[in-house]
């Protein structure tokens, strides 16, 4: 694909708008995010994430064409053989599935915006890919879940739903982690496990959902041939989880997500999360959330706990139901996100910045209007973190 073609769909704005803090019990702003469980079945073994999941596991030993009936299109399996290569630099290479320490690639260009506070940066946009054919869900029975203790309310856990076909997805894309040498993984999950997510590495939610409303059950993920799926069913049973490992200040985090044509009540999040839940600043980062426009992805940093001024944000068009690396970067001088390797968001404002440490969370949230809600899943194919 031409780069002409690529810029022409490139959007990004940098606004102060009203956002609430994205996972739970911290801040009474708002609580966390809930779905139903569903198995997605990628079919080829990914041999590099056995490689990387080895290299994690060592670490941790020293830390979306038939048409949709009654529910949304569900996320089906595609081979890594055959996802064509995100777009780059005419100089770039396509790429395969594999580490972040292979060979670097490199960014996509773009016409950047002017941001509109001191320290913040907009970057240009990521071209949007065509999206994915989608398929039918099957209907899944629902059963009761458990909620945590303090819940207000209690939604029916939906079975897993059931992919129909492949679709093609696009391939590995570029990363921030090899366009900028970030060096080799320290932490992360490659999901190279079967079943439930990996609990020495993550802790599933298990109780109400976004500011109360529908529920979060573990239910809701499952993990199967390198892909962990969080599914949302249509009465708010959705999920989320924290990750044990890289609870750090500073660092680099990126992750590889995807989601089904998705309902736009249901809103999929990439967050850096304080950890031990406390935060002077009510310090939270959503390097990547969907909202009710299901052509962008936004950028959240949230730096105050109350008054008209308590985050930054940036929004990117993009067709969410491909695969994209979405990243954000935290050093002393400031916070920056890439999707696919192309800066997206910058704020350098040092009281902007968290004080304490951050740990990954992943959530698909329920966001109800009164409206009858469609099934949505978010798919994440791995979590990397460096140094």
């Amino acid at each position: 694909m031409k780069l002409p073609a690529l810029a022409a769909a490139l959007a990004a704005t940098v606004v102060c708008a009203s956002h609430h803090a994205r996972r739970g019990p911290l801040f009474t702003k708002s609580p966390s995010k809930d779905a139903p469980s569903k198995e997605a079945q990628f079919k080829t073994t990914h041999f590099n994430k056995i490689a990387i999941a080895l290299t994690m596991g060592a670490l941790s030993l020293t830390g979306c064409g038939a048409a949709p009936t009654a529910g949304a299109a569900a996320l089906s399996p595609a081979s890594e053989a055959s996802r064509p290569a995100v777009a780059s630099t005419p100089s770039a290479a396509a790429a395969t599935k594999a580490p972040a320490t292979g060979s670097a690639l490199k960014p996509v260009g773009g016409s950047a915006t002017a941001a509109a506070d001191p320290g913040i940066v907009a970057a240009p946009a990521v071209p949007a890919t065509p999206a994915a054919a989608p398929v039918d869900p099957a209907a899944g029975g629902a059963a009761p879940a458990a909620a945590a203790a303090g819940s207000t309310s209690v939604a029916p856990a939906a079975a897993p739903v059931s992919a129909q076909a492949a679709v093609a997805a696009t391939g590995d894309g570029s990363q921030a982690a090899t366009a900028r040498g970030w060096g080799a993984v320290v932490a992360g999950d490659e999901f190279s496990n079967t079943g439930a997510p990996d609990s020495t590495k993550w802790s599933v939610f298990n109780g109400t959902g976004h500011a109360g409303k529908g529920l979060r059950s573990p239910q809701a993920w499952s993990v199967a041939n390198g892909v962990a799926t969080v599914s949302g069913n249509s009465a708010g049973t959705t999920g989320g989880m924290s990750a044990k490992f890289a609870q750090q200040k500073y660092g680099k985090w990126e992750t590889r997500m995807r989601t089904n044509a998705r309902d736009p009540k249901y809103h999929p999040v990439l967050i850096l999360w304080p950890n031990n839940n406390t935060s002077p600043n009510c310090a939270e980062i959503d390097y990547a959330e969907g909202s009710t426009n299901t052509a962008q992805i936004k950028f959240f940093l949230h730096y105050a706990c109350s008054g008209s001024n308590f985050q930054t944000t940036a929004a990117t068009t993009i067709d969410t139901t491909q695969w994209h690396n979405y990243a954000v970067e935290w050093t002393p001088g400031g916070i920056t996100g890439y999707i696919d390797g192309v800066k997206t968001f910058s704020d350098t404002n040092p009281a902007h910045l968290p004080s304490v440490g951050m740990h990954q969370t992943l959530q698909l949230d329920w966001f109800p209007d009164g409206s009858a809600t469609k099934p949505s899943q978010m798919q994440v194919d791995w979590v990397r973190v460096y140094k």
